[in-house]
């Protein structure tokens, strides 16, 4: 780890800190402050001190560790400004939802696999441990992004209406998800030391192709929220894979098992460990996030539709033959 790296990184931490604690005591609060939320915070201060006293699997763990504590500490102060949040709500949701995450962002390592963007360094020999971590981390990413685009919902200013967009048709609907669709595509078809440079395709492919289909489907949608006059829902997710992906990299500059990038862009300006250019991929992952949960349950709520469906004709037929 290069000292270099951390100036800018650091004001970025320290500016993304003081914006949302003086959003956030400059707005009238709804609730109290959860006790989780206070375990939460003792176990961010815990963890930074543990790590520089050099406890092994602190290191190792550090950024399961503090996104875990984050989630508890966010969570309590979204409840605090709304009276209502996604954990404190329903424990089972928000549990699914990091059950989610693990498959979904495998999908994201799948393409890194032929694309070679990133790679994982100090990890434990043992595949056990080693698994455990990768799966702890992994869903801690939906959650993190979420709860994080609630706190910035409930700290305002991505409220305020839009002018409603006439409804979308579906030629433009369809043209967008076979945008998608290529987008997705081209980065594992052209030859790899093409595709290196392609993860931008990615990080926006899902959206356009899947957000069509959720509208389609009847599900949620930005395009839906966007004819309705609302435009909230793209800019705070916008805003929240800002907010996640500076503390993503400040975690995982000083952890022990970490990732490193790896893409041939700008490796010598980097901020923590992260080339500049890159931040610009988390405010569209963050979008994509919500997008392609969106179509988890709308698929979901279709396949037990579907078995709901396929029961009562089973026992329409079963008493005809009676």
């Amino acid at each position: 780890m290069s000292s270099a790296h951390l100036p800018v990184g650091m004001v970025l931490v320290g500016v993304t800190v003081g914006f949302l604690l003086v959003r956030y005591f400059s707005r009238k609060k709804a609730g109290p402050f959860r006790r989780y939320g206070w375990i939460g915070l003792a176990m961010l201060i815990l963890f930074e001190a543990l790590l520089f006293a050099r406890v092994g699997w602190v290191g190792i763990y550090f950024t399961p560790l503090c996104w875990t504590a984050y989630l508890l500490l966010v969570d309590a102060a979204v409840f605090s400004l709304k009276g209502t949040s996604r954990f404190s709500d329903s424990p089972r949701e928000f549990f699914l939802l990091a059950l989610a995450s693990v498959p979904l962002w495998l999908i994201f390592e799948a393409y890194n696999l032929r694309m070679q963007n990133w790679t994982y360094v100090g990890l434990p020999a043992n595949p056990v441990l080693r698994n455990i971590g990768y799966g702890w981390s992994f869903a801690t990413i939906w959650p993190a992004i979420f709860e994080t685009a609630d706190l910035l919902q409930a700290l305002g200013r991505f409220d305020r209406p839009v002018r409603p967009h006439p409804p979308f048709r579906r030629s433009s609907r369809m043209f967008w998800a076979i945008v998608g669709a290529i987008f997705l595509t081209v980065p594992v078809v052209v030859p790899a030391h093409i595709g290196q440079y392609m993860f931008a395709f990615v990080w926006v492919g899902f959206v356009l192709l899947l957000d069509p289909l959720n509208y389609a489907w009847g599900g949620r949608s930005l395009l839906r929220e966007w004819e309705n006059g609302s435009t909230a829902i793209f800019w705070s997710y916008m805003a929240a894979g800002i907010v996640c992906g500076v503390f993503w990299e400040f975690w995982n500059y000083w952890a022990t098992a970490r990732w490193l990038y790896v893409f041939p862009i700008l490796q010598g300006a980097k901020i923590f460990e992260m080339p500049a250019p890159g931040f610009l991929g988390f405010p569209p992952f963050a979008v994509e996030c919500f997008v392609m949960y969106e179509t988890l349950k709308v698929v979901g709520r279709r396949l037990v539709g579907y078995r709901q469906g396929q029961r009562i004709a089973e026992s329409y037929s079963s008493l005809g033959s009676k």
